[in-house]
């Protein structure tokens, strides 16, 4: 469980540092993603974009 705690917080973290650039290819304002302010603060819930990078990983996965 510890490994996959860890896993999924350097993905996070990864993610979080290339969300700039895949934002301007055009990840994270794809229909089904949402972005709220709230006090000042953005939080964005790219739910098509997520969707959409699983796909590819699953593929590059089967291929590899």
């Amino acid at each position: 469980m510890t490994k996959w705690l860890i896993t999924v917080v350097i993905a996070l973290l990864v993610f979080s540092g290339l969300q700039n650039m895949l934002a301007r290819i055009g990840f994270g304002r794809l229909p089904g993603d949402f972005e709220f302010r709230i006090r000042g603060r953005r939080i964005s819930l790219p739910l098509t974009s997520t969707l959409l990078l699983s796909a590819l990983a699953a593929l590059v996965a089967a291929f590899l």
